[in-house]
């Protein structure tokens, strides 16, 4: 498989500061590589660079074979990028507005398939500014579309989005990537990096601290399975539930967490404790450890 991106030490610079510090990746073509990381990690810095409109202080950067800092036309005709705000004139309707900036592209996606893909067919001759957030985001979705990219930058692409409508173009993004077109996704939705990326970029000041699929960060970073449960009052000392476990013990009020690599053992001792003490454990829940488990074990809580 052809490679779509190559970084090699990328940095950059503001004075004193290193929003980029020397990180390297690379991506392949027909890939979903997420970034993710706190505001101020140097995200967005990355995709701008990767975009070609701003340029590093060192380091390498390739991007469909070409640098993009001096890509030009022939560069920006072959990548779409979705923002997450586009500037779009309110006083045009969806469709001018595909007609007007797909113009600028040698090869374009037509209208009306654009303005189904995203479902905006009854909008489609509805002015901009009379649309919903989540409905003004699928306007800038389609226009990251509209030149039939090979390469596409999608920074928060559905923010705004009611639960549904996420799941929609969840489906988009993923018929995107059937189709063979390579997709750079910035997310702060944790679910939705799970649910696309083939791999995922962890960002911290700067620097790539993981990386990796989903599943080999959860493997690699992740405590195994959590099992949680309110416990009842009990008379007298818990020791003979809490110390044969395998698991860390978390508690909070009569809420007990179990961070276990041996769930099956664990809980096996748990429900025979509770049966032998004629007790039902409230909200019993066993839960395999998630991406949002793996991120904030390596940036903390400041999102």
């Amino acid at each position: 498989m052809a490679t779509a991106i190559e970084v090699r030490g990328l940095v950059k610079t503001y004075g004193e500061s290193r929003a980029v510090d020397g990180i390297s990746f690379s991506v392949e073509e027909g890939e979903v590589f997420a970034i993710l990381g706190p505001n101020g990690a140097g995200k967005s810095t990355t995709v701008e660079i990767l975009e070609g409109h701003r340029d590093p202080t060192d380091g390498e950067v390739s991007v469909l074979g070409i640098d993009p800092s001096r890509g030009g036309r022939s560069f920006r005709d072959r990548i779409g990028i979705v923002l997450q705000s586009a500037g779009i004139d309110r006083e045009l309707s969806v469709r001018e507005v595909l007609d007007f900036y797909g113009a600028a592209y040698s090869s374009r996606r037509p209208t009306d398939e654009l303005i189904e893909l995203v479902e905006l067919g009854e909008k489609a001759d509805d002015r901009v500014g009379t649309l919903s957030g989540g409905q003004q985001r699928r306007v800038d979705l389609a226009l990251g579309l509209v030149g039939d990219p090979e390469l596409i930058f999608l920074d928060e692409p559905t923010t705004g989005f009611d639960p549904g409508a996420r799941r929609r173009s969840w489906d988009l993004i993923t018929n995107l990537r059937s189709l063979g077109r390579t997709i750079v996704l910035t997310t702060h939705y944790l679910d939705e990096a799970e649910h696309l990326a083939d791999r995922v970029a962890v960002l911290s000041e700067g620097r790539i601290v993981a990386e990796g699929s989903p599943a080999s960060l959860r493997s690699s970073f992740g405590s195994g399975t959590t099992i949680s449960f309110d416990l009842p009052a009990v008379d007298g000392s818990l020791s003979d539930l809490l110390d044969p476990l395998t698991g860390e013990v978390r508690g909070r009020d009569r809420r007990i967490e179990i961070l276990t690599s041996s769930p099956t053992s664990d809980l096996a001792h748990i429900t025979t404790w509770a049966v032998a003490h004629d007790l039902e454990l409230g909200s019993l829940q066993v839960a395999s450890t998630d991406l949002e488990d793996v991120y904030l074990q390596l940036v903390g809580g400041d999102t």
